[in-house]
């Protein structure tokens, strides 16, 4: 594939989304960019949302993943859909109760002012980490596609990148967030889907012999009994709800699509569908990811050593011509569908929270641009330096940070829901900084300290235990 070719690709999807993006920006006001003025269908808030969820971690990492640790993943995203019920059941009936902008408003009402900072800038620290990790990948990829071919070095890539998203989002926020999400997702299950066919086709197998191939193969295992490994199911499984819990329904990055939504129950609605579409979409993932493995033994292909440069290797260099435009443009509208909302989220959380303006006042636009400009410049500068720092997959670094920076947003968010008790405000940011450095310590010395237990995705939930105790350390008075 010529890189012309590549680059008129992506040049036409980018059109499509400054499309979009001039027909959504159509009588909208300052506050448009933050609420979508409560106007959003439920039902493409649903479907744009499993792209936005599954980002180009899920259509990079996870079928090469599964080389790793097989489909233990499975069990995390069980443990995925209990948290979503789970946040439909009790978050979302709070948050249009509140009639709340930004999520983290809660902890002032509930803690006080010193917690609902620490809760802001703990979510401005994960959702920066994991939207500079997701546009890693699809920079990595438009790398080998395109920019390797005339030199251009990485950095260069990677400010491309942000620059789209910029272009198209500046204005609108998430009333066009939205509507480009559901435009994303499409192309992204579209590549997924053909890329199946594709294989089958190479490989002279009918629908019935394509399930037989991913059931015997030993990547579709899914079960890991070794309650010491950090990818045992139990483990998995509770990971999984926690991680949910907190890296959406406590992240302004989701919750904010939810509550554009007319109401709580269209929003309820919009949690349930996506929940199932979420976990199709993953099944087929994972399945992707046995077939490419089946692939390569068959036609007796090296691949790559790093499991999340496999997809890519084999769909631009084996799969043919048709495949390797749909990977393109599944992997960009993964990859951007995801990092397109964090740049918003992090812009709202920063502007409500931070600087407390005023989301109705047309002279606060200025202020919003330059906040906007500001994190699309740190997104920057964090992927040129994990690009330097990173040997592990993305999915892994990505769940890992999370375990450190959200855990206090778990803590502070079950303490307020689940006590009666104030805290001594002021000493809440102390709790939170230490609660990370203690569960660091642990996780470090765990083998030695606990008979060869490893942590793996549930050291989110340690955090927030660690968290949470620290906090009734400092508690006064019942409400």
């Amino acid at each position: 594939m010529s890189a012309i070719f590549v680059i008129s690709i992506l040049l036409a999807y980018f059109l499509i989304l400054i499309g979009i993006s001039h027909f959504t920006n159509k009588n909208t006001s300052n506050s448009s960019f933050f609420t979508g003025d409560k106007r959003s269908p439920w039902y493409l808030v649903a479907f744009g949302m499993t792209g936005a969820a599954l980002s180009g971690v899920t259509f990079i990492s996870v079928p090469g993943e599964t080389g790793n640790t097989a489909w233990s993943y499975l069990v995390f995203v069980i443990g995925n859909a209990v948290g979503y019920i789970l946040i439909s059941r009790f978050l979302l009936p709070l948050y249009y109760k509140l009639k709340l902008v930004s999520i983290y408003t809660y902890l002032q009402k509930r803690l006080g002012n010193a917690s609902y900072k620490t809760g802001s800038l703990f979510f401005l620290l994960s959702q920066t980490i994991g939207a500079s990790f997701r546009l890693f990948l699809v920079a990595g990829v438009l790398q080998i596609a395109f920019f390797n071919t005339f030199n251009i070095p990485f950095s260069i890539t990677v400010l491309t990148t942000i620059i789209l998203i910029w272009i198209y989002t500046y204005k609108g926020g998430i009333r066009t967030i939205v509507f480009t999400d559901t435009i994303q997702t499409v192309f992204m299950i579209a590549a997924l889907i053909a890329t199946i066919i594709i294989i089958a086709k190479q490989l002279n197998l009918n629908v019935w012999e394509l399930g037989k191939v991913i059931n015997n193969h030993p990547n579709s295992k899914i079960f890991n009994f070794d309650w010491c490994s950090g990818h045992f199911w139990i483990k998995q499984f509770l990971a999984g709800i926690a991680v949910t819990i907190v890296m959406n329904g406590l992240d302004q990055n989701i919750m904010q699509k939810n509550l554009t939504c007319r109401n709580t129950r269209e929003s309820q609605k919009n949690m349930q569908w996506f929940t199932l579409s979420f976990i199709v979409t993953n099944i087929l993932f994972l399945c992707l990811g046995v077939l490419l493995y089946h692939y390569a033994e068959v036609k007796n292909i090296n691949l790559p050593v790093k499991s999340d440069e496999i997809f890519a290797f084999l769909a631009l260099n084996h799969f043919g011509i048709v495949a390797s435009v749909f990977f393109l443009l599944g992997i960009t509208a993964a990859a951007y569908s995801s990092a397109d909302s964090a740049l918003t989220s992090l812009t709202t959380s920063f502007c409500v929270d931070i600087l407390n303006i005023d989301i109705t006042k047309p002279e606060k636009k200025r202020t919003k641009t330059l906040v906007h400009i500001s994190f699309s410049i740190i997104l920057f500068l964090v992927i040129i330096i994990f690009k330097e720092i990173n040997d592990s997959s993305v999915v892994s670094s990505i769940f890992k940070v999370a375990g450190y920076t959200y855990g206090p947003l778990l803590g502070l968010f079950a303490f307020g829901m689940f006590t009666k008790y104030n805290i001594k405000d002021k000493y809440c940011p102390l709790v939170c900084i230490l609660s990370p450095i203690i569960c660091y310590i642990i996780n470090i010395n765990s083998s030695k300290w606990l008979w060869g237990y490893q942590f793996g995705f549930e050291l989110l939930i340690l955090n927030g235990m660690i968290t949470f105790i620290g906090l009734y350390i400092i508690r006064t008075n019942r409400l």
